[in-house]
């Protein structure tokens, strides 16, 4: 075993001597090790991190409070506001001290906000808008959050508002009775009270109302984050767009806070003066919906339903016809003219941020858009929906694909017995409307006398034969391509894509193109229904509809400009083109009598099972002047009957009141007649 230390003293001591040495400069070096360490660390949170850290600790002192933005206009095309705001004074208090009955100091200062709401309950009564519904005790001990369960102490609790000018003057000349109060201007939001397409317009509620809407999931997120930007934050008690433009556009409408820096104390409340940096107002939409055309269409389509009530239509009257749709697209830029979801309500009811139960109940079947959705969108008398089955409408899309898909050609004939058999030995069969026998037809006349024993027989069943089970998606193909089965891709939100019935799987492949094939296997939105009557229009172009032409700030300057966009394009033989068009020219004499144009359309019927027995839908399409059309048209009446007789005179009154505004031709002819000193021409009443 080797030994450590000699045996000789003198060694031994210089052995000792020389661990301590070590041992010493161990020391002195690890000091120095660790004192270098501080003073880099030192320097590091001086120079390099200090700016941040001095941010925290101001941010840990002050509070950046946002204050709302007056929102901006949307505007019809006549230049009509269809919603806009208007400046209010409310009343804000910062509470001062705590007053929750969670803490001992709280309790011990209950008594003095309660003698507070006393004071502010009887400023309300006695200066408040006798108007009014007047605030109870439980309201403002409710808007005063005392227990903090809406926001911190810093932050400042909207009591009232809309103030009159006398509740104004009062707490104005009273401020310092008054710790923490203060008026601010707000805007209140209003809509026009003609109720001109209030569903496409919207409304809005309380952003703390909108924890179930998905749009708002983003910006609730933001909210959250430690170096949001003051001028985007939302407070819980802003009011912001649910549905329609004003929910599609909400950041362009919003505008951007100003915000309140709050000083604070340690108990999270305020202290000192707030600094206060104003918010800039939200840009205004300028809508393509024209006012006048609007309210032609909305009461058309009321006076329609009235009038199928009283007369009847393939032989009876149509009592459970209670809703109607239509939608105004013109052909070159995809602009929406107009668009109506009958019957509709006075978004006005929701200036308060909610609406009563009494009201709800009113409104809840039919405050949604039931031209691109149809959730509480209004209800036919059984219970239909807004989309409905497109019935013989399809049909020259039907006779389209036939030709392009060489199923058959333009000069082909038809021998219309009136019946067409299909299935297993022709197990099944499917006849002409009111079993009419038709006789020899080409494509074009088959359309115009709309045969569905042609659709069956020479689409329908050919299409299986050349695809068999593959010839589901050669005609999704085709839906899609004409925006039927798609998002149209209008400017509004949650658009519904429609209900694709010959995608399941419950009947043969057979059965379902056949059906398909004379329109019984789909069911649509008036927009989407539009967008397919314009792709026809123009010959193949699906343009992307249009609910706003520009955006401008309040100084009126443009920020963004809409132009037409072509979604896709379908390219198909000019005489395919031809054949289809000549055949849109099914008989609605009544209701067109005397239209000074030639134009396309088409009647539908689609029928629907309700209560047992199926029901007669109108549905109906057009397109005018046949020739370098202007203006496309789409009208649904559920249960309406016959869609030459129930939608068709709705369809005519659009069209006059677009030749009024703005001319089938190009000339405005309510432009003309004022120039010729005459009054309104008259159009057809109902279609009678």
């Amino acid at each position: 075993m080797k030994r450590v230390y000699s045996d000789d003293p003198h060694e031994q001591e210089a052995e000792m001597q020389r661990h301590f040495n070590i041992r010493l400069n161990m020391f002195f070096f690890s000091a120095f090790a660790i004192f270098t360490v501080i003073i880099v660390r030192l320097a590091i949170l001086q120079f390099v991190e200090g700016p941040s850290l001095s941010q925290q600790e101001n941010s840990l002192r002050v509070k950046d409070v946002p204050l709302p933005p007056t929102r901006g206009s949307i505007i019809a095309a006549g230049g009509e506001k269809l919603a806009y705001s208007t400046p209010v004074q409310s009343l804000y208090i910062t509470l001062q001290k705590d007053y929750s009955k969670s803490t001992d100091r709280g309790m011990k200062n209950r008594p003095e906000a309660m003698a507070l709401v006393d004071k502010l309950k009887e400023v309300f009564d006695k200066y408040g808008n006798p108007d009014v519904d007047k605030m109870t005790k439980e309201d403002i001990i409710k808007a005063m959050d005392l227990e903090y369960k809406q926001s911190g102490g810093f932050s400042p609790r909207r009591i009232k508002m809309d103030l009159s000018k006398g509740e104004v003057a009062y707490f104005l000349e009273r401020k310092d009775q008054f710790p923490g109060i203060e008026i601010v201007e707000e805007s209140i939001r209003h809509y026009d009270k003609d109720t001109v397409a209030v569903q496409t317009i919207g409304y809005l509620k309380k952003f703390k109302s909108t924890t179930e809407v998905e749009f708002y999931d983003p910006i609730r997120e933001a909210n959250k984050a430690e170096d949001a930007d003051p001028s985007l934050a939302y407070t819980e008690e802003e009011f912001v767009g649910i549905d329609g433009l004003e929910m599609f556009y909400q950041n362009e409408l919003r505008g951007k806070n100003g915000f309140k820096r709050v000083p604070i104390d340690p108990r999270n409340m305020a202290t000192g003066i707030p600094e206060v940096t104003p918010p800039e107002k939200g840009y205004d939409l300028h809508t393509t919906i024209n006012k006048n055309v609007q309210m032609v269409t909305e009461q058309a389509i009321l006076d329609q339903i009235d009038w199928v009530h009283k007369n009847p239509v393939s032989g009876r009257t149509h009592p459970n016809a209670k809703t109607g749709y239509a939608v105004a697209m013109e052909v070159d830029t995809g602009n929406i003219v107009a668009m109506a979801s009958m019957p509709d309500y006075d978004t006005n009811v929701w200036q308060g941020g909610g609406v009563s139960t009494e009201v709800w109940d009113k409104i809840i079947t039919n405050y949604r858009n039931g031209t691109i959705t149809p959730f509480s969108s209004g209800r036919s008398g059984h219970n239909f929906e807004s989309t409905v089955l497109l019935g013989s409408t399809i049909k020259p899309l039907s006779v389209l694909i036939g030709l392009n898909e060489g199923l058959f050609s333009t000069y082909d004939t038809y021998t219309d017995r009136g019946i067409a058999y299909f299935g297993k030995n022709d197990s099944s069969s499917v006849r002409n409307s009111s079993g009419h026998v038709y006789g020899q037809l080409d494509p074009a006349k088959a359309i115009r006398v709309s045969s569905n024993a042609f659709m069956v027989d020479m689409v329908g069943e050919r299409l299986y034969n050349k695809y068999k089970s593959k010839g589901i998606e050669v005609w999704d193909k085709y839906m899609k391509e004409f925006g039927l089965g798609v998002k149209t891709e209008v400017d509004l939100p949650e658009e519904y894509r429609g209900k694709l019935e010959y995608t399941t799987e419950s009947e043969t492949v057979l059965s379902r193109l056949v059906y398909a094939s004379f329109g019984q296997q789909g069911k649509y939105t008036t927009m989407q229904l539009a967008q397919y009557a314009v792709t026809l229009a123009s010959r193949g172009k699906r343009m992307e509809p249009h609910l706003v032409s520009k955006i401008t700030d309040e100084d009126g300057n443009i920020v963004k400009q809409f132009e037409p966009m072509v979604l896709n394009e379908v390219n198909f033989s000019d005489k395919y083109w031809d054949e289809v068009i000549s055949g849109m020219e099914t008989s609605v004499q009544t209701a067109f009598a005397g239209f000074p144009y030639d134009f396309a359309r088409k009647t539908g019927t689609s029928q629907q099972l309700g209560d047992g027995v199926n029901r007669d839908n109108g549905v109906f399409i057009a397109f005018a002047p046949r020739e370098n059309p202007k203006l496309a048209v789409a009208v649904v009446i559920p249960e309406g009957g016959f869609g030459s007789a129930s939608a068709a005179p709705v369809a005519r009154k659009i069209f006059d009141a677009y030749d009024q505004e703005y001319g089938l031709d190009g000339v405005p002819k309510k432009t003309k007649q004022q120039n010729n000193g005459s009054g309104n021409t008259s159009t057809v009443n109902n279609g009678q």
